[in-house]
């Protein structure tokens, strides 16, 4: 009889290590199978159990949540959505998270081990746990500012604080109210299905994940690179070029808006945004050190990250002479987001010096204290010092008396130039109005902010006018909402 039940014993042993190995297969090597499958709506429930937290601007919340009393319990809520959404995002049930509430997701659904008492263990069990806060950057006068100027036309604002990166305003227009897809209903289905055929494309932000041809903005570049590296050395002397231009190695002629240009100086060239006089220079300075000023402005770089990806600004670095003369007066394959020509200005600026942009301040927990700061934000040098000093005087000349007189503010030194970007099947499309600046206060030893804007389809005319009369004002309202002027 004792042998009958050793034998039960050892195989009701075999069975119960059969199952804690099972216990552990399941649990363990595939629970990450469990929890992706669709079937699986423990993970959803719990996401959506609790109040979800919230992105700061001015420290103050522009999202909370709403509770449905359904199974999924809260919805994501936004304060003057269609203004802050191309950085918010949305948070939705059915389509999932972007922008800040993407890269933000473990602090604001409170996955994230450091809003645990005990963050290993929180680790370990993927729980969810306290909530907490996003801090932006923006500045919401700047911001509100930005969107009233583009008033519901297609472009973008882009604000930076030169000396530490920060992101002051970013706003895209046409927008919308992120809250309509925050569900899970056929209303959220419908609007999701409305926003994505809609021609107007409300949901691209258009200041960090579009690229337009800069036009004559793109001859702050250019300008740095000449000077740089030595092409020009005296801002008043003649630079001995022909009016109309001759593309190298082709018949086609390059021409101006305006008359005045043939052997022009820089300072005039730029004030009057000649573009032989450009062309020129970037074929002067040669592809090589073209591409170079131009990657250490930011162009070619598909890595930055504001935390969310940002589309990379281009300069084609495989062009013949005559490409490279388009090239450099913004033409051809040169691209750039509103915020990389943001970052053009901040560098001259910042004296030549350039930090790479963030939005997110810091996290916090619900009580406000800090998880974690925005950490170190790398700062190169784009251009030297004098270079950065003569193309202040050369952007102030540019509002003082020439094409961007409507950016000037009383009580600060404004710097900025404009620009008209063609583009179509031969150039056949309205242009693109542009306006890049700076603005330092009388009271200040620096510039407080560059600025970046862009206006799609401006219904002015061709000339470099349109960009200082379409996109200029809307850059003195920005500049003017952070100075507090």
């Amino acid at each position: 009889m004792a042998r009958y039940i050793r034998h039960a014993c050892g195989f009701c042993a075999l069975l119960l290590a059969a199952l804690l190995v099972n216990a552990a297969r399941v649990q363990v090597v595939q629970s990450r199978v469990y929890d992706d499958s669709p079937a699986n709506r423990r993970g959803a429930i719990a996401r959506y159990g609790q109040p979800r937290g919230d992105i700061l601007v001015g420290d103050e919340p522009v999202t909370g949540s709403v509770d449905t009393g359904e199974q999924l319990r809260f919805e994501r809520s936004y304060r003057d959505g269609p203004l802050y959404a191309p950085v918010t995002g949305f948070a939705s049930q059915s389509y999932g998270t972007t922008f800040l509430e993407h890269s933000g997701d473990g602090v604001l659904s409170g996955t994230d081990p450091l809003l645990s008492p005990l963050p290993l263990w929180s680790g370990v069990t993927r729980g969810h746990g306290r909530v907490g806060n996003v801090v932006t950057t923006l500045n919401p006068g700047a911001q509100r500012a930005a969107y009233q100027g583009l008033a519901g036309r297609k472009g973008a604002v882009a604000a930076i604080e030169p000396a530490t990166g920060r992101i002051l305003a970013l706003v895209s227009s046409p927008s919308y109210d992120p809250g309509v897809l925050s569900g899970n209903g056929e209303a959220v289905a419908s609007a999701w299905a409305r926003l994505n055929h809609d021609p107007e494309k409300p949901m691209l932000n258009r200041a960090v994940r579009q690229t337009y041809p800069p036009g004559s903005t793109f001859k702050v570049v250019t300008a740095a690179a000449a000077l740089d590296a030595g092409v020009v050395t005296d801002l008043d002397a003649p630079t001995d070029s022909p009016d109309p231009y001759r593309l190298p190695g082709t018949t086609t002629r390059l021409t101006n808006e305006g008359d005045g240009c043939g052997d022009a100086s820089l300072r005039s060239a730029f004030e009057w945004s000649c573009n032989t006089v450009f062309a020129k220079l970037g074929v002067d300075v040669g592809a090589k050190g073209m591409t170079a000023t131009a990657a250490a402005f930011g162009f070619n770089d598909a890595g930055l990250r504001i935390p969310f990806s940002v589309a990379p600004s281009t300069f084609d670095t495989h062009v013949d002479r005559a490409q490279l003369a388009l090239s450099s007066i913004g033409q051809y394959n040169t691209r750039a987001t509103p915020l990389q020509m943001a970052m053009v200005s901040a560098a001259v600026a910042g004296g030549g010096q350039l930090r790479t942009p963030y939005l997110v301040e810091r996290t916090a927990r619900r009580n406000g204290v800090t998880l974690g700061g925005s950490g170190a934000h790398p700062l190169r040098q784009v251009m030297s010092p004098s270079t950065a000093a003569r193309l202040k005087e050369l952007m102030t000349d540019v509002v003082r008396e020439g094409t961007g007189r409507r950016a000037a503010i009383r009580g600060a030194l404004v710097g900025g130039k404009t620009g008209t970007a063609q583009h179509g099947v031969g150039n056949s499309g309205a242009p693109y109005a542009w306006f890049v600046s700076w603005a330092q206060p009388d009271d200040q030893p620096q510039p407080q902010v560059a600025v970046a804007v862009v206006v799609e389809d401006a219904s002015a005319n061709r000339g470099e006018i349109s960009g200082g009369g379409v996109a200029a004002p809307i850059a003195r309202g920005v500049m003017r909402a952070v100075l507090g002027l």
